[in-house]
């Protein structure tokens, strides 16, 4: 079946003006309970926070035991819950990095017997899957929508004999996905008479479209009236912000959503700590940035993005540099008169490129923390709530608790187990366990708290890190020498008219020089972050031993220009 199949229409023309939810439910245990009574059953693991459970089919499938369940990263997922364990049956992952899973129905909407999968995400995306011989899914038809998807369901809504996919977005539309067809494949007298029937439904709306525009004119008008004269009250009109701001692991980024429920005129970014703004596709606002004096005001970002007319959902990408910790605000300013603007905060964290893992690998070369004193469990959890994401807000139930963490840009690993008047922090990391010691101390000082702090350092850590960034370095300065090179091979294939004395390496690069270029574009400053991070492993070395060695990191940055890993390593050594 091919997206032909299937037109969109619009199913009442209206503005639904419900309440909007105000916060989004987040679960970062990435486990799914099952409970029977207050007794928890069954505890699985998933590969995302989820945020859809669903029985599949609406019965459980034939065993009844089945259960769909979604993500908020865009994963999904069946697992069969059985009398002696769960199982997983099968998983999609997101791979064309779309948004997270808000809805899912089960409905045959192929008409072959069999029940397709119905899926709404938070970016618009509607997906229908359907079921091969081997029960895995298969992507059938996938369209866009211009808000986040609600909620979903597929039956016969408008006309009998075709089935349909309602939808309803977050600012209150309902939109139908119909399999019946524009034009019958009759006699020219039948679909003149299809087309008269829609001209009078088109006719009719727009009428009532007429009527209601007219309606809005004329109390604007009103309001405009009343606001000269002197007993004149006006009040600040109230909207909603459906905003979520994650990490996503494949490109190590953070994801910033604004949904409004009417028009965006713009958004105000602001940040007091150093953060880039990376390209993002289906963004079409116009972006400027100002001037900033970080010295004086501690702004490091300053960024509008003025978006076009009917946009209600903006989707913005965020770097962050770890060890670097503060606040990322954006203000929200809608097409409402009179004007209006609502401000969102969001941390970001010392460890803000750590995510919440399952496991670790223990047979790593660590590094640990060992704070201890006169401090609760709660407090030292909070502490742990402050450094990092994806930590639950209140101090899980027990005496002590363990958590995994995977850093989404180098891969390193960080295990943080603690417990009333003790902490145990290890990393293969030796600049995660230096960020980690300098904030907890600065947050144990403001509270007047005294810490006992010891640490062991594993110097085979420091190359089995180098050897982690080796893959992304050496990627990243091809990348760079690559895009170097487009200008120049261009010239030369205009003068020489073809490109066929160049060796294969050149003619590749000027095949691939669009996408090149625009992979390029898309990782600023991907290059300086590797280099950063290099640079403070090598001070974070010697730091532990109470050694300064910035004086050398001029000759650090020479080896890199020049980058080969065995003198890197050697230097690393021999310093």
């Amino acid at each position: 079946m091919t997206s032909s199949a299937f037109q969109w229409k619009e199913y009442f023309v209206m503005f639904l003006c419900w309440p909007a939810r105000t916060e989004c439910l987040e679960f970062y245990s990435f486990k799914i309970l099952v409970l029977q009574g207050s007794d928890v059953m069954y505890e699985i693991e998933v590969p995302g926070p989820p945020t859809v459970l669903a029985l599949h089919n609406g019965n459980g499938g034939d065993s009844g035991e089945d259960l769909l369940f979604g993500t908020s990263d865009g994963k999904l997922g069946l697992i069969q819950i059985t009398a002696s364990r769960p199982l997983h049956k099968w998983e999609i992952r997101n791979e064309k990095k779309r948004g997270g899973i808000l809805c899912v129905d089960s409905f045959d909407i192929v008409g072959d017997g069999v029940k397709d999968l119905l899926v709404g995400r938070d970016d618009g995306m509607v997906e229908v899957y359907s079921f091969d011989n081997t029960n895995e899914p298969v992507l059938r038809f996938d369209q866009t929508l211009s808000e986040s998807v609600t909620s979903i369901q597929g039956g016969c809504v408008g006309k009998d004999g075709y089935d349909e996919i309602v939808v309803s977005t977050y600012s209150g539309w309902v939109t139908g996905l119909t399999t019946e067809p524009i034009h019958k494949e009759s006699g020219p007298g039948e679909e003149l008479k299809i087309n008269q029937e829609m001209q009078n439904k088109i006719s009719s709306l727009r009428s009532e479209l007429e009527h209601l525009q007219y309606k809005v004119l004329q109390e604007r008008e009103k309001y405009q009236q009343s606001s000269h004269s002197s007993k004149a009250k006006s009040a600040v009109p109230s909207f909603s912000v459906n905003d979520k701001f994650t990490l996503n692991k494949d490109d190590a980024s953070y994801s910033l959503i604004l949904e409004v429920q009417t028009a965006i005129d713009n958004v105000l970014i602001q940040s007091d700590v150093p953060i880039d703004l990376l390209d993002v596709d289906k963004n079409s606002a116009v972006v400027s940035f100002s001037n900033c004096d970080s010295e004086s005001n501690d702004n490091f970002l300053l960024a509008t993005y003025r978006c076009q007319a009917n946009t209600t959902r903006l989707e913005l990408k965020i770097r962050s540099i770890e060890g670097q910790y503060g606040t990322l605000q954006a203000y929200v300013t809608p097409r409402i008169q009179p004007k209006t603007c609502q401000v969102r905060q969001y941390l970001i964290k010392p460890l803000s490129l750590h995510q919440r893992t399952h496991s670790i690998d223990h047979d790593r070369p660590m590094n640990t923390l060992t704070l201890t004193g006169q401090f609760s469990f709660a407090e030292l959890h909070s502490w742990v709530v402050f450094c990092l994401p994806e930590v639950p807000e209140k101090p899980p139930a027990g005496e002590c608790v363990t958590f995994y963490f995977q850093n989404t840009f180098l891969d390193t690993q960080l295990e943080s187990t603690y417990r009333k008047g003790e902490g145990v922090f290890k990393s293969d990391n030796i600049s995660t366990i230096s960020i980690l010691k300098d904030v907890l101390s600065k947050e144990a000082t403001k509270r007047k708290i005294n810490l006992n702090i010891s640490y062991e350092i594993n110097e085979v850590s420091v190359k089995h890190t180098l050897k982690l960034i080796h893959p992304k370095l050496e990627y990243q300065l091809l990348l760079a020498k690559k895009v170097q090179l487009i200008d120049a091979l261009k010239e030369l294939q205009v003068h020489e008219g073809n490109t066929d004395f160049l060796i294969p390496e050149y003619r590749c690069i000027l095949e691939e020089a669009d996408h090149l270029q625009e992979e390029y574009k898309k990782q600023p400053a991907h290059l300086e972050r590797l280099y950063g991070m290099i640079t403070d492993l090598f001070i974070d070395k010697f730091k532990f031993k109470g050694t300064n060695v910035k004086t050398k990191v001029p000759l650090l940055l020479e080896i890199l220009d020049s980058y080969d890993q065995n003198a890197l390593i050697a230097f690393f050594d021999a310093a």
